[in-house]
């Protein structure tokens, strides 16, 4: 490969480029953050969010795998070295782009409510919501986990290399042990006594002496191992009956305090849903995504089709109108998101009302006022069906955690693949050597409002609600890019500035990553910690905005298609690195 300059930013001529990993960032008082190099290929890509898992996945397409290949091998690994994100205990949506079919489809395998759940299982005996940590931690908010059964179902369709093979890395990882990151080393002393209530997760994050595992020791799992040799050996069902099935059961119904309803049916009744993908337009390219479950292909469509009328090229990053625009855009999206966007499959939902070129017009006029909308309120789309009941709106958290890569093999093929235990940490139960998710707490608390029900309510076999947003871009019919980002409720946004500083900005993937996260998903604007984007806080306050500054730690992964090949580019805010060849 010969020496490129992307973006004004050498590119090392190596016949494999990766990007250094870093810590997460966090910024000087109005500094930017500095962008990785871009990676430049011509054969195939990978970017994930820790250097381990890409190295994993680029060996596996060194080896002639196929972009499914990659996932599977990365996505065990990951769930090594960033446990607090990700792993056999969590779900996942995936976005595929099949080249021979030349054809977009997508994979759902979140999290089910067990079959045992009710409507006030986040209720106390008063019949009022619970305090959100105090569902979280312990069985009451681990749903029926989804990773197994997706990595077994889409490899079994596009996998290449030998199921078993895949493994391999990890559980050799796994038996060595790997070397905690700073960020992982961080987050586990943040953590604290919740990691400490329960024997197991204790006993793997904390030393004999009562002190969090230190970055740069090395951190064996064992009990992992034994996992991925039974998963490579007996597939899924390994995971989803049996011995490992009866041990996540156990822990859930047994957890000290707060005590879950999984069942050993829940699992074995777990599959995974293949979806047509939610496409929106923007700038002459289709946007698509996951529906629902996933909110973030709706909301995201929504976001940029009011913005589409809007010369946002012209206004530039550092606009303040800009932003307002963008500002007032998100919270009319995340207002309908609140309102009408559950799991499809069991509550009526006006998904192509949302997006419907009309109702987005009708929208987007309420962005010509000049200032702060002083009340943000949903819609009224179109139904395809009569609507079966009024709605009230949700107010569910979703935390920031999760993990996100995108891959693109030498075949053309392209994964973009969201995958979470929900909050770091997840539920804090470890079985087998990974953590079980706490996804159930993405489920409104409360099953109604004033007798209104609430479209995102706990039932049983339901999926919650999510704001995973991976994402895989068109044009003509074509992959140009794919990208999506861990981060709660905030992913939607992230992945909505990367896009606009990208498409209309004219800044390449790693500056677009890069740039300064300003988001709106509620009443206030939220603009990044010490970037120079907290010099916009007065002039949108002065909009009629309520703003406040925070740490925002996206982990943006992105891969470009370009006639003349591949870029990469991951998030400095977190340990990601691209690999290509």
């Amino acid at each position: 490969m010969r020496a490129a300059v992307l973006l004004g930013i050498a590119v090392l001529a190596t016949p494999v480029a990766a990007q250094q990993a870093t810590d997460t960032v966090v910024p000087e008082r109005g500094s930017a953050i500095a962008a990785k190099p871009p990676v430049e290929a011509r054969h195939w890509m990978v970017a994930t969010a820790n250097p381990r898992a890409s190295e994993t996945a680029a060996d596996v397409l060194r080896r002639g795998g196929s972009a499914i290949d990659a996932v599977v091998a990365a996505q065990l690994v990951l769930g090594l070295v960033e446990p607090q994100s990700s792993g056999l205990g969590g779900g996942a949506f995936l976005v595929y782009w099949d080249n021979d079919a030349k054809a977009l489809t997508t994979f759902d395998a979140r999290e089910t409510a067990p079959a045992a759940a009710t409507p006030t299982l986040f209720q106390n005996e008063k019949g009022e919501p619970l305090a959100f940590m105090e569902a979280v931690v312990g069985g009451r908010s681990v749903g029926t986990p989804g990773i197994p059964a997706l990595l077994e179902s889409v490899h079994r369709r596009f996998g290449r290399l030998g199921w078993a093979s895949l493994f391999d890395p990890a559980i050799h990882m796994a038996e060595e042990g790997f070397v905690v990151s700073p960020r992982l080393a961080g987050l586990i002393a943040g953590e604290g006594d919740a990691l400490k209530r329960f024997g197991p997760t204790a006993a793997y994050f904390f030393n004999a002496d009562g002190s969090p595992r230190a970055a740069g020791s090395v951190l064996a799992n064992p009990a992992y191992r034994q996992t991925l040799r039974a998963l490579a050996k007996d597939g899924s069902r390994a995971f989803y009956t049996g011995p490992l099935a009866a041990e996540i059961v156990r822990t859930v119904r047994e957890a000290t305090g707060n005590p879950g309803v999984l069942a050993m049916e829940d699992l074995a009744a777990y599959r995974v849903k293949e979806r047509g993908p939610v496409c929106a337009p923007y700038r002459g390219l289709d946007i698509c995504g996951m529906g629902p479950p996933s909110s973030g292909a709706l909301t995201l469509g929504q976001i940029l089709g009011m913005l589409e009328p809007f010369d946002l090229k012209a206004l530039g990053p550092q606009s303040p109108e800009a932003w307002r625009l963008i500002a007032n855009a998100s919270r009319l999206a995340f207002a309908d998101r609140g309102r009408y966007m559950a799991d499809s499959d069991f509550v009526p939902m006006p998904t192509r009302g949302l997006l419907a070129s009309e109702y987005i017009a009708a929208r987007s006029g309420l962005l010509r006022s000049g200032d702060a909308l002083p009340e943000v309120a949903p819609g009224e789309p179109r139904w395809d069906h009569a609507m079966a009941e009024p709605r009230a709106d949700d107010a569910a958290l979703e935390l920031p955690s999760t993990t996100h890569l995108v891959v693109v093999d030498a075949q053309g093929n392209v994964v973009s693949m969201t995958s979470t235990i929900e909050n770091g940490f997840g539920s804090r139960l470890m079985v087998g050597g990974f953590l079980l998710n706490n996804e159930l707490t993405d489920f409104s608390f409360r099953s109604q409002e004033n007798g209104v029900p609430i479209a995102n309510r706990v039932e049983p076999g339901k999926r919650p609600r999510s704001s995973m947003t991976p994402t895989i871009v068109l044009k003509d019919g074509r992959p140009v890019a794919a990208l999506g980002s861990p981060g709660g409720s905030q992913i939607i946004g992230y992945v909505a500035k990367t896009l606009i500083a990208h498409l209309d900005w004219g800044m390449g993937f790693a500056d677009a990553i890069a740039a300064p996260n300003i988001l709106a998903r509620f009443d206030a604007v939220e603009i990044e910690a010490g970037t120079p984007a907290v010099a916009l806080s007065e002039p949108l306050k002065a909009m009629g905005f309520a703003v406040k500054t925070a740490e925002m730690t996206s982990g943006v992964q992105a891969i470009e298609i370009t006639p003349d090949g591949l870029i990469g580019a991951a998030d400095p805010r977190r340990e990601g690195v691209a690999i290509g060849e």
